[in-house]
């Protein structure tokens, strides 16, 4: 309810993580900026982890391309950390959303990453 309210008011989608081996779970929500005394959506927070995913996906990279492009060799620290948190901020996409597990599996940026990308790169 929480989560659906938030958004209802225009906000920018809350983040949820899990942590299974601990039995816990964090929810982030983003505030939005007033600009002129209107509430705008801006780019919601983001991790630096996130962060460096945004910045090093460009077109289209399987996981393991994204792996090596930020020098990481942990799978899971991977997922949990950069791909599924982008992902729960509407920020990165699967090319083959119905086959998650698909050897062919694929990412790239949403129009909402790709903003972020822009935003950030901007001098």
């Amino acid at each position: 309810m929480m989560q659906r309210e938030w958004q209802a008011l225009g906000h920018a989608p809350p983040v949820n993580t899990n942590d299974l081996a601990r039995k816990s779970f964090t929810t982030f929500l983003p505030e939005p900026r007033a600009v002129g005394g209107v509430t705008a959506r801006v780019a919601p927070e983001v991790t630096p982890e996130v962060g460096r995913l945004v910045d090093a996906l460009d077109g289209e990279r399987s996981r393991s391309e994204l792996m090596t492009a930020l020098g990481l060799k942990d799978e899971k620290h991977f997922r949990t950390q950069y791909q599924q948190a982008a992902a729960a901020m509407g920020l990165v996409e699967m090319t083959r959303p119905d086959k998650p597990n698909s050897r062919l599996q694929r990412y790239r940026l949403t129009e909402a990453g790709r903003a972020l990308r822009a935003h950030r790169l901007a001098p």
